[in-house]
């Protein structure tokens, strides 16, 4: 098939850019802050002042600082009747930027009109000392002020540093930028660069086993009992107890996501089903998750009972009810055994159990680089014009990074260095570009996606810098596009060889996965929870990383239907089946002599492993070996990338991805739902029959056996026993030849019908006939 010229847009490009202490690809570097190109800064830190002149009438000032360099002007925040202010913030200008020759520095008071200058500094670029981390930083100084004339003032100092330094100070993260000198006040925060954690999620694990002396209001009818479990946003509920009486049983396991710290507690409801959509709430305790033992293994906590409120409503008001002594017998715990999976099983970053005790020593360290973007397009309109206020979001086990934005720009240059520890090898890294839609005092807007890049770390050399720019593809109702390229360097570093080697002999998740399995519908909901977790918490950090962006990284709608994802599924197994296919096709040849001197060669082959048994398994495995070095030639020598022809983005139909963006439930029109509907049948019907015909083939082999046909059973047994006399008497290596010889015969022994034996098979009667 001839490749769409476009493909060669969306294709992975190896990079070399000025990193470390040159251009580097594949080399080996040690230095600290070595994956990103050395970006320069003057840094000014504005720490506090001390008696400054009083300027209102009151005799009082309302003093800010203002950091000008050419055109950049960073402003702090201003205090109210302070003369002794403390700001202690740090102002960062890119030297690529800077445009003068000397730094100004301007005290200045609120005013309600025109702000009054209390006292300014000027410093000359040329005199302002270096410093290369991880030197001590430097210690800010006392200067005093001078009026506009230049003297002195009689009284007022600033304390400040200025230094020239990289992005590997440690004062870059809270820094204002330049970049952000047109951002308005409420919009800074939003830019800096942030480290977050997600919360530690534990399942809260509730064997509900039984409740005692209930009271139901009508006492003249059997009680339906069951119970209703809720914690946060989450509920759960046990079917109903067979045991119709005041004190039912049930046996039943709920299964919830809790985040640590708890902030939550777990409330059980006992209600009596009294009819449709009518329940009765017997009793409720409510029990705190910090009182709940926490469990490592599959041994059973001891169980508990807890006593029954009942709350009545008395003359409008919800009271507690005291003559009441019914009780619940449940078993609870938090299970840290498991891990909670919150991201696809497909891109997990992170394996481990949520119990730290059993977490076993990391193998390794993995580095990342985001350099810059190229190429990225407009998100928003500002003032008659397209633009992009960009940064990265990356994220690797429970540590997300989220660099700074980058206001106004389609080639933004990052620069920032991560780090994180790995503890299994078969995990992905996850890196995001967003657009910033909360910047210039506006927070209605989302952060739009600009694109996503895995990278599985099993896929990479150890010790080895991968330079590359990754094409950011995004799906859109109008088919997949390209916004852009990011340009990233990553090096994931083994510590100990041995003990990565040793994961892979291990189970992908902890044992209690395995001892106590979750079902896949349990998996399902806990996943989807432990989302929405995630997301409200990180969506409360400061700045917040926003709920968008965190599902967006997270695969939210990975589930839902989607023909063009099911199309790429198919070829994909496909794709698997071909090479059993190719040797079926060849074999086939063989047996048909197409070449009449390679199947002479199979047949010397097929006579020596059958007279020399010993030698079958040795021979496949160093031929195993073989094909192995042989493939070393052309192993793949950059990272997977998302691949528009794997995923059948590039030639999707219009009305197959509006469908995939559809919304759940749909919003179409009822004609467009009803073809939908139909087409929907129309595979599902192809799908039901392929299941069906491989449900026949397996119940045809049951029936050898079963009697279902006494002729065909009986001519099976018959031949059973034959076989067992003949190949009892017989060499197997006698019998082996004769079988090799017959299947690999010259066609003109061959006949055009059906073997005898797959004619018997055919014939063989399945439960098909049973379906209605």
């Amino acid at each position: 098939m001839q490749k769409l010229p476009q493909s060669v847009d969306f294709a992975l490009k190896e990079t070399s850019p000025n990193i470390g202490a040159g251009s580097v690809t594949g080399n080996k570097l040690s230095c600290t802050y070595d994956l990103v190109e050395q970006m320069q800064y003057l840094y000014v830190r504005v720490v506090k002042a001390r008696d400054l002149p009083p300027k209102d009438v009151t005799g009082s000032c309302d003093p800010y600082v203002e950091v000008k360099l050419g055109n950049y002007k960073g402003v702090t925040k201003h205090f109210e009747k302070k003369s002794n202010p403390e700001w202690n913030q740090v102002f960062a200008f890119s030297k690529d930027r800077i445009q003068a020759s000397v730094l100004e520095v301007f005290v200045k008071d609120k005013d309600v009109v025109l702000d009054d200058l209390i006292g300014w500094m000027m410093f000359d670029l040329n005199e302002v000392p270096k410093r290369v981390p991880p030197d001590s930083p430097l210690a800010p100084q006392w200067y005093r002020l001078e009026d506009r004339k230049g003297g002195k003032i009689k009284s007022g100092e600033l304390m400040l540093a200025v230094w020239m330094g990289t992005q590997a100070d440690e004062a870059f993260p809270d820094a204002w930028h330049s970049d952000a000198a047109s951002v308005g006040p409420d919009g800074v925060n939003n830019i800096r660069s942030k480290v977050y954690l997600s919360p530690k999620l534990w399942y809260v694990r509730v064997n509900v086993i039984e409740a005692q002396d209930l009271v139901p209001s009508d006492k003249s009818r059997f009680p339906e009992v069951f119970v209703k479990g809720t914690l946060g946003n989450q509920a759960l509920r046990t079917r109903t107890s067979h045991i119709k009486t005041i004190n039912p049983m049930w046996d039943d396991d709920l299964i919830f996501v809790a985040p640590e710290p708890f902030e939550e507690p777990l409330i059980l409801t006992v209600e009596d089903r009294l009819g449709p959509n009518k329940d009765e709430v017997l009793g409720k305790c409510v029990i705190p998750l910090q009182l709940v033992q926490r469990r490592l293994d599959h041994k059973p906590v001891n169980t508990r009972w807890f006593n029954l409120e009942k709350h009545v409503v008395l003359d409008g008001e919800l009271k507690k009810e005291t003559k009441f002594s019914s009780r619940i017998h449940v078993r609870i715990c938090l299970d840290g055994g498991y891990h909670v999976l919150d991201e696809s099983t497909h891109y997990s970053s992170d394996l481990r159990p949520t119990a730290k005790q059993l977490w076993r020593p990391s193998i390794g360290i993995l580095e990342l680089g985001v350099l810059s973007a190229v190429g990225l397009m407009p998100m928003k309109m500002k003032d008659g014009r397209g633009t992009t206020d960009a940064y990265c979001v990356a994220k690797y086990g429970q540590k997300w990074v989220r660099t700074r934005t980058i206001v106004d720009s389609f080639t933004p240059r990052w620069n920032e260095q991560y780090t994180w520890e790995v503890f299994d090898p078969c995990t992905v890294i996850t890196v995001g570009v967003f657009d910033n839609g909360h910047l210039h005092g506006g927070g209605g807007g989302k952060d739009s996606r600009i694109g996503k890049v895995r990278i599985r770390l099993s896929t990479l050399e150890t010790d080895r810098v991968y330079t590359h720019s990754y094409p950011l593809l995004v799906l859109h109702p109008a088919g997949v596009k390209k916004t852009g390229e990011v340009q990233l360097a990553v090096r994931f570093t083994c510590s100990s060889l041995v003990n990565m080697l040793h994961m892979y002999s291990h189970p992908l998740l902890p044992k209690m996965h395995y001892i106590q399995p979750l079902s896949v519908m349990q998996l399902d909901s806990l996943r989807h929870q432990a989302m929405q977790i995630v997301s409200m918490r990180l969506s409360r950090a400061e700045p917040p990383l926003r709920k968008e962006v965190v599902e967006y990284m997270l695969d939210v709608d990975l589930h839902k239907w989607s023909m063009r994802r099911s199309k790429a599924n198919f070829f994909r197994i496909m794709g698997v089946l071909s090479g059993l296919i190719a040797v079926g096709k060849w074999f086939d040849q063989i047996c048909n002599w197409k070449n009449p001197l390679t199947t002479i060669l199979i047949h010397l082959l097929f006579i020596i492993l059958v007279l020399y048994p010993e030698l079958i398994l040795p021979t496949v495995f160093l031929y195993l070996f073989v094909i192995g070095l042989w493939n070393f030639r052309w192993r793949p020598r950059h990272p997977p990338h998302m691949d528009t022809r794997l995923s059948h983005a590039d030639a999707a139909h219009p009305d197959e991805l509006d469908e995939e963006f559809d919304t759940f439930p749909t919003s179409r029109p009822s004609d467009i739902v009803r073809m939908r509907y139909d087409r929907l049948r129309s595979i599902a019907g192809r799908v039901q029959t392929v299941v069906g015909d491989l449900a026949t083939q397996g119940e045809r082999f049951q029936s050898l056996l079963s009697w279902r046909d006494p002729r065909a059973t009986t001519l099976f047994v018959t031949f059973c026993l034959i076989a067992a006399i003949v190949l009892y008497v017989t060499p197997f290596q006698v019998v082996g030849l004769l079988i090799g010889i017959y299947v690999l015969r010259h066609p003109r022994f061959r006949h055009k019908l059906p073997s005898v034996p797959l004619n018997f098979f055919r014939r063989l009667p399945a439960r098909s006939d049973s379906m209605l």
